[in-house]
């Protein structure tokens, strides 16, 4: 997963959060603890960072046999995805702005850039498939523009496997994330989006939604790019 200021339309440049090596989500990142994504004058939940920095599971595993081609990572996190298709003779490239994230995805034999989705990427237009696992769906605060950035990087015909949220909610929302003592990082905008409400936004998007399913109370859909 990738918790991130994304930049404004029209921009190239993110705004990072998580330069500072301080930052409570990139020292978890390398060194554990409970992580907690706070919304802006709200609750808080626990994040599933022990998942994320674990060998894929089932529900993963439903996701990575659908990656028949080339797969684009985005917001690989430390990179558990992109290295099991490494690790099956899948060409793989994780994508994440987070720089202790892209040092774990690389130490994991995997390949990985430290960039945001909405900047150029290589084989724009060419990928077969792109993953946006963890609710990844929600970088940025807004799925229909991140759908039309998907469209640009897969090539016709591709699949975009996207794990929605298991309610039918369609929100976006200011957030930070949090560690245990209340130490945070800076704010940025994030996205929660169900199975139904994305099958109904992903017309207008230039995508069709062939699949969803269920797995250990997991939900995903595979969105076709026409």
């Amino acid at each position: 997963m990738t918790l991130v200021h994304e930049p404004p339309p029209g921009t190239n440049t993110p705004a990072d959060p998580y330069a500072d090596a301080a930052d409570p989500y990139a020292v978890a990142l390398r060194e554990g603890g409970p992580l907690y994504l706070r919304r802006h004058g709200g609750r808080r939940q626990r994040l599933e960072l022990a998942r994320w920095c674990a060998e894929p599971d089932a529900a993963d595993d439903t996701l990575l046999a659908r990656c028949t081609g080339p797969t684009l990572d985005v917001g690989c996190g430390p990179g558990r995805l992109a290295a099991a298709l490494t690790r099956r003779g899948v060409a793989a490239l994780g994508v994440d702005p987070v720089p202790a994230a892209v040092a774990r995805t690389r130490a994991a034999s995997a390949s990985a850039l430290c960039r945001s989705v909405f900047e150029p990427l290589p084989g724009e237009g060419r990928w077969a498939v792109a993953l946006l696992a963890d609710g990844n769906i929600g970088i940025g605060g807004d799925p229909a523009r991140l759908l039309d950035r998907m469209h640009t990087l897969l090539a016709p015909g591709g699949l975009l496997l996207v794990e929605t949220d298991p309610q039918d909610v369609h929100e976006r929302f200011a957030a930070r994330v949090e560690n245990a003592g209340g130490g945070h990082g800076g704010a940025f905008r994030w996205a929660r989006i169900g199975t139904p409400s994305l099958c109904r936004l992903a017309p207008a998007h230039a995508f069709t939604a062939p699949e969803t399913w269920t797995h250990t109370n997991r939900t995903f859909a595979a969105l076709r790019r026409h």
